[in-house]
């Protein structure tokens, strides 16, 4: 029998030799891939990495914390606003402009998650609602922020390298998902993580067991900014450019979708949800050039609906998603995988 005798083995990175034998597989299989597959290919690993950072981080404060934000997109904007504005406007090099961006992220994540010591469930949603539009707004009537034209982000270099393409620039994103992914799973293991879970499945018990509500509740708002931020500022060097509009509510909704579809407390289900969500949603930007799919929806808009929105087709196969995952699998992706583990575990019984 598999028993822990104290916290630390918690956070033991390998519990076992198989598992730093899969570690080391998936290592290298991340250095050869920009070897292995067209340019396109390594676009989309850097777009999922950057979700992942993000789904990572709302995963804290959702899955973990239990609080619901709808605000993401504008830790994400301040985040990629902040790296370029530090990068253009004082010379900044970019890792030291990128962490600083992120710690500004986390300081409005600190200041919004003071309402969540008073408000919850759909208030505290319409509080971060309002929060996200706020941001991008703002950010769209100053001009040190390019205003509506948005602003072009600046020739990265770091140290000898000129990271001046997707190849390049994919080592760089892959290290620090990796680096963010394994502190997000160790604070989940430590005191702070235990805290975290214990507001979430009762706050008031917490408290009373010594919990401080007012420290951990805004600390989970201000991680979970902080990896918003950090993705932001890598979002705007895939881009190349960034406006205000980017930054919609649609993306904070897509951002929590990726976390309930992946399977809420859960790192493992974060990387999943985000990976797969993040990929239908590159694939069905350009739905009508889907074979025979395409055609078939094409014909139907103009025989029914209006041919400009089957762009929004997208979102409704997203919303449907989360409906069945909602209906049949409340874990998500994570708890099928579960299941499955499970039920070979005692097959044939």
């Amino acid at each position: 029998m598999d028993m822990k005798r104290s916290y630390y083995e918690d956070i033991q990175f390998f519990s076992s030799g198989v598992a730093l034998f899969w570690f080391v597989v998936l290592m290298a299989f991340l250095v050869a891939f920009p070897f292995l597959f067209k340019n396109y290919f390594v676009y989309v690993a850097n777009y999922v990495a950057i979700n992942i950072i993000v789904v990572l981080g709302l995963n804290i404060l959702v899955g973990y914390t239990g609080l619901i934000s709808l605000g993401h997109a504008g830790f994400f904007a301040i985040g990629a606003y902040g790296t370029v504005i530090l990068m253009t406007r004082l010379s900044m090099p970019f890792l030291m402009a990128l962490p600083l961006a992120a710690l500004a992220a986390a300081l409005f994540g600190f200041l919004l998650g003071l309402p969540a010591l008073r408000l919850e469930g759909p208030y505290l949603t319409i509080a971060t609602l309002g929060f996200g539009l706020t941001v991008t707004q703002v950010i769209g009537r100053i001009e040190l922020f390019g205003g509506r034209q948005g602003l072009h982000t600046p020739e990265l270099i770091i140290g000898p390298w000129n990271l001046d393409n997707d190849r390049s620039f994919y080592y760089l994103v892959i290290v620090i998902t990796v680096l963010m992914t394994v502190f997000a799973r160790n604070l989940i293991r430590t005191r702070v993580g235990r805290a975290f879970v214990a507001i979430r499945d009762a706050d008031i018990a917490a408290e009373t067991m010594g919990v401080n509500l007012v420290y951990y509740k805004t600390l989970s708002f201000a991680v979970s900014a902080f990896y918003a931020g950090v993705a932001g500022g890598l979002y705007a060097f895939v881009l190349r450019f960034i406006e205000p509009e980017i930054f919609s509510l649609l993306m904070s909704i897509m951002f929590l979708a990726m976390v309930v579809v992946g399977g809420l407390g859960s790192i493992m289900g974060a990387i999943v949800g985000a990976g797969l969500l993040s990929w239908l949603d590159l694939q069905l930007r350009n739905i009508l050039s889907i074979p025979y799919v395409g055609h078939w929806l094409e014909r139907l808009s103009e025989s029914y609906f209006s041919i400009t929105g089957v762009s929004n087709i997208q979102f409704i196969l997203f919303g449907l998603i989360m409906i069945l995952i909602m209906l049949f699998e409340p874990l998500g992706i994570f708890g099928i995988w579960m299941r499955t583990k499970k039920y070979w575990k005692t097959w044939p019984f």
